[in-house]
């Protein structure tokens, strides 16, 4: 009897606890959302829906800049981090190291470390060695701190493929190249995608690192609305964390849909 009385307020209480978690952590995206349609120039006060911030957006200049080293910076860094990371997982999963969970550890690292150290540490090496600040300067640190996601979703793919599959190639005469060319990719080749969208996401999410290791020239979007909110905020700083928030939306959604994919081509 007791034990159905405790089920029974489970029952009611476990939606209730949802709906408070959900409201408290999407509450505030919303309210970002529904006032980049405002079309007075406070939060907290409607005056009318609007799209009027959006197309002054699109006619900033500086905010076409923005985002284009965003968007050139997303896709260099998600490519780069694709190739070494893909590599790196399959190397590590091919040769058995004695060490290999520490290495692995190494490989993962950049993703633990606080970004405000990262970003320190960037900055002193090109200070070091001379090395000008800007778009080389982030798209460096941007793979850097990418690469861990693509390892991760790479490797966690390796770990559920049949071996028999790469032994069956090997006995029939394939070599090593081959198998990885028309076994091994083909197979982890959604997860690869996953990770690089992923890696996508957290490139035009990123402020912290770009702080430190940009330049005057050279801004992005993420500064862009950091900037804008500490000299006051505006509409439009509403607008471009809407849209930076429908394209981040759109890189985790297809990075989760890749990797269901892979996960069921593994079945």
């Amino acid at each position: 009897m007791a034990q159905n009385k405790r089920r029974k307020k489970r029952k009611v209480f476990s939606p209730i606890y949802l709906t408070l978690v959900l409201i408290i952590l999407y509450l505030p995206i919303l309210m970002v959302i529904i006032y980049s349609f405002n079309s007075g120039r406070t939060i907290g006060s409607w005056q009318g829906f609007t799209t009027s911030w959006y197309s002054r957006l699109f006619s900033n200049a500086l905010m076409a800049d923005a985002l284009k080293n965003s968007l050139i910076l997303a896709v260099v860094s998600a490519l780069l981090a694709g190739g070494v990371g893909t590599l790196g997982a399959i190397g590590l999963a091919r040769s058995h190291l004695k060490f290999g969970g520490t290495v692995e550890t190494l490989a993962t690292l950049p993703m633990m470390i606080p970004e405000l150290v990262l970003g320190m540490a960037y900055l002193s090496v090109f200070t070091a060695v001379g090395f000008k600040l800007g778009m080389g300067a982030l798209i460096l640190t941007h793979t850097t701190f990418c690469i861990p996601y693509v390892f991760i979703n790479v490797k966690s793919r390796l770990i559920g493929m049949d071996p028999a599959l790469s032994e069956a190639a090997r006995d029939l005469g394939a070599n090593p190249m081959r198998v990885l060319k028309d076994i091994t990719l083909p197979l982890v080749f959604p997860a690869v995608l996953s990770g690089m969208m992923l890696s996508a996401a957290m490139s035009l999410d990123d402020v912290v690192i770009s702080f430190f290791v940009t330049s005057a020239e050279t801004t992005t979007l993420p500064l862009k609305v950091y900037t804008g909110l500490r000299s006051g905020g505006t509409p439009e700083i509403n607008a471009l964390s809407t849209l930076m928030l429908g394209v981040i939306f759109i890189c985790v959604a297809l990075s989760q849909f890749l990797t269901a994919k892979s996960n069921a081509k593994l079945k």
